[in-house]
């Protein structure tokens, strides 16, 4: 491990600890006049609380750049290769090259498309007119007005706790490991000729399925004219619908075949009620991550009603503890990443170590098929558009992520 790395965290944990101890003196009602542990009143403590949890921040983010550091070449590279790969297009009805066609290009060298543009049952005459006018605007026509191609999204969650779960690949059917689930540690100090001690080690298999994630939707070959509309559109849109349902799934995934066993539902991760300070409880599950996962917590994942409890709390005399209104927010508390997002079941904080314990496994990058063999779609000039990934998640240690309920 990085000299600096270790150094780092012991600073962590020192001003972490600081922290703690004034918002315990503080008491429920985080009266700083009540503190003792920071000289010079209460004006004193705000300030205090503000540097330091300044400097929780920054130490916090150097962490996190020291541990992507210590990553693995072979994770390296496959996330690099993911990125590269990009969407993989699937068309068995082109003799076109496909494996990095977008869907766009898909269209205009699949059959049904050739096809329907005169390219398959034989050339189509088009007949194409110039049609110029010499009427003015305002004894003829009023001047044609051009669609832009802007199109504003809906208003749906964004993709965002994929973002902090490291990523590989896989060419299996599961992820098997083996679990470390006995370690007993005999080691003793022996005089000369005594007898050592016996140590005890057991391991037990562990496996996480790939699971299929996948959507379609029908078009039909009018709409297709607006070839690079839809090539942009389809693209974005279909691609964005797998992630977004995977980043639910990372969180709050059931088990229950086909879903993934999200972190939030796995067996063996710690869970406490909150009872009192909400500070408090957010330090208390790293700690019981340290303590009981002996891990490394790195992120702290909100819902937004949620962290709002947190940013707008303010002191006995009204000011803000997080910094007024004028300050930009927050993005750490207790020197851990913090992300809000619509994916957490709300009442629920989850803190935990995602980047050692957790790891999403892609089969396959998302494949898009299309097809005019659907029900009646050959003979109404339609096609079905269906796209899919396949991926698997095993939570390694769930001890190392902790979830506060009644938040």
């Amino acid at each position: 491990m990085l000299k600096e790395l270790v150094e780092k965290r012991k600073e962590l944990h020192e001003k972490q600890d600081r922290m703690h101890k004034v918002f315990k003196e503080a008491g429920p009602e985080i009266d700083l006049t009540k503190v003792t542990s920071v000289e010079g009143g209460a004006d004193s403590v705000l300030k205090f609380i503000r540097d330091t949890e300044t400097n929780l921040s920054e130490l916090g983010e150097r962490i996190d750049q020291l541990v992507l550091l210590e990553a693995s070449e072979a994770a390296t590279k496959a996330r690099q290769e993911k990125l590269e790969k990009g969407v993989s297009i699937v068309m068995p009805d082109s003799d076109v090259p496909h494996s990095q066609l977008k869907v766009g290009s898909l269209f205009v060298n699949s059959k049904a498309f050739t096809d329907y543009k005169g390219g398959g049952a034989g050339p189509v005459d088009e007949l194409k007119i110039d049609l110029k006018t010499a009427f003015t605007t305002t004894a003829g026509w009023a001047p044609e007005t051009i669609r832009s191609g802007k199109v504003v999204e809906f208003a749906t969650r964004p993709i965002q706790v994929v973002d902090i779960i490291p990523s590989g690949t896989t060419n299996q059917t599961a992820i098997v490991y083996m679990e470390e689930t006995t370690f007993t540690n005999a080691a003793v100090e022996v005089g000369e000729a005594g007898a050592k001690p016996e140590a005890t080690l057991a391991l037990t298999e562990r496996s996480s399925t790939v699971r299929k994630i996948a959507v379609w939707i029908p078009v039909t070959s009018e709409q297709l004219e607006d070839v690079a509309q839809v090539e942009s559109y389809l693209n974005n849109r279909l691609s964005f619908m797998l992630r977004q349902r995977l980043d639910l799934q990372l969180l709050r995934g059931n088990g229950i075949a086909p879903n993934l066993m999200g972190i939030n539902n796995t067996v063996g991760i710690q869970t406490f009620v909150l009872a009192g300070d909400r500070f408090d409880a957010i330090y208390t599950a790293a700690k019981d991550v340290r303590v009981t996962g002996q891990a490394e917590p790195n992120v702290a994942v909100f819902h937004p009603n949620d962290w709002e409890q947190i940013r707008l709390m303010r002191t006995d005399d009204g000011l803000y503890i997080l910094g007024n209104p004028t300050e930009p927010g927050p993005e750490r508390i207790w020197g851990l990443g913090k992300l809000e997002t619509t994916a957490q079941t709300e009442d629920s904080v989850t803190v935990g170590d995602f980047a050692n314990f957790c790891q999403l496994f892609e089969k396959k990058g998302i494949e898009v098929q299309i097809s005019d063999s659907h029900d009646t779609y050959f003979i109404y000039n339609k096609l079905a558009i269906r796209a899919e990934m396949r991926v698997a998640f095993p939570v390694y240690r769930p001890a190392a992520f902790c979830v506060i309920t009644g938040f």
